[in-house]
């Protein structure tokens, strides 16, 4: 099967920062087998570049111009091997993509779901002063829901800025910024300004941490970063209210549908998220959001050359096309 790649250059609309760190621009790889198509958005959180995702095409190249079928690919994308995962994602969505299109059917209609998605997405207004958060906030006026990245000193100020400005729902994401002793009076506190969830608040080692803030708080808990794959979920039951499932984390769509079945059958809410991915990897989560709780997946909105035209955004609900596959195409 024809195999090939390609490293783009996304450019932020503006700075993006969180607790770990900024981005103003992001190089993703993009994959081809036939007339497949996917995205690698590496995390160097997972110890992954747009070099290493390079390296593993470079090494599986052959394999997979050798293979006469997607299943022959699928067999040995080993998404249990903790590295190259945004790499697999990449492949992954590209074999469910050629596979949509050789038999005329979107990629979730192939996977028997729905396509119809019902939850909001959030708009993610990430780490900056009270002022720029506040002007951030009131140019979001087509969404009804506000993620406010956390996890830095001052941030309780930041979150009651926005507050401040609007009554929209608030969900806040610490990417592991917090100690326990910070996270309880922090999540206290912002129960009473109606915060819906909070995301990751301690480092992803830290049970003994989750458990004092299970005891001592009520607001609901997500967790990101510990929660890869399927394998990671049972051992958190208890110690969150629910997993937000990435692409990139979990090696595509395949084991992302899994995921979502693990974490459901677990009695566990879902979040689809995202890393800053173009509208190519953006559409791929989105044919799994309709069996997700929760939708996280506006970091296509963020690039100013997305090279993409994939899923619209319809009064803040992300809508799939009719096209077969993934419903991609470049924009000319």
């Amino acid at each position: 099967m024809k195999f090939d790649w390609e490293v783009k250059e996304l450019r932020l609309k503006e700075t993006f920062r969180i607790s770990r760190g900024e981005l103003d621009s992001k190089k993703i790889v993009v994959a081809r087998i036939e007339e497949g198509i996917g995205e690698a958005s590496p995390s160097t959180y997972y110890n992954e570049s747009w070099e290493t995702v390079v390296k593993y095409f470079e090494r599986i190249g052959k394999h997979i111009e050798k293979s006469k079928s997607g299943e022959e690919i699928s067999e040995f994308l080993n998404v249990e091997e903790h590295k190259d995962r945004a790499a697999k994602a990449a492949i992954d969505m590209a074999l469910h993509d050629l596979t949509g299109k050789r038999l005329g059917l979107t990629v979730c209609k192939l996977l028997g779901l729905s396509g119809q998605i019902s939850a909001q997405i959030s708009h993610t207004i990430g780490i900056d002063g009270a002022e720029q958060m506040q002007e951030k906030t009131r140019r979001s006026e087509e969404f009804e829901i506000l993620k406010v990245k956390m996890g830095v000193p001052g941030d309780m100020e930041m979150v009651g800025a926005v507050r401040a400005v609007t009554d929209k729902k608030i969900r806040v994401d610490v990417n592991a910024g917090w100690t326990v002793e910070e996270a309880i009076p922090k999540i206290n506190e912002l129960e009473d300004m109606g915060v819906e969830f909070v995301e990751q608040p301690l480092r992803p080692e830290d049970k003994d941490g989750l458990k004092e803030i299970r005891k001592n708080t009520f607001v609901p808990i997500i967790l990101d970063e510990p929660i890869c794959t399927s394998h990671d979920i049972a051992q958190w039951t208890g110690l969150c209210d629910g997993i937000n499932i990435k692409l990139m984390k979990c090696g595509g769509i395949k084991e992302g549908l899994n995921m979502i079945r693990m974490a459901k059958s677990l009695g566990m809410k879902v979040m689809l998220g995202c890393m800053i991915e173009s509208s190519l990897g953006i559409t791929a989560a989105a044919h799994l959001a309709s069996e997700a709780d929760y939708l996280d997946l506006d970091s296509h909105l963020l690039i100013e050359n997305d090279p993409y035209l994939g899923v619209k955004l319809e009064n803040g609900k992300l809508v799939l096309n009719d096209k077969p596959g993934l419903g991609v195409e470049e924009r000319i």
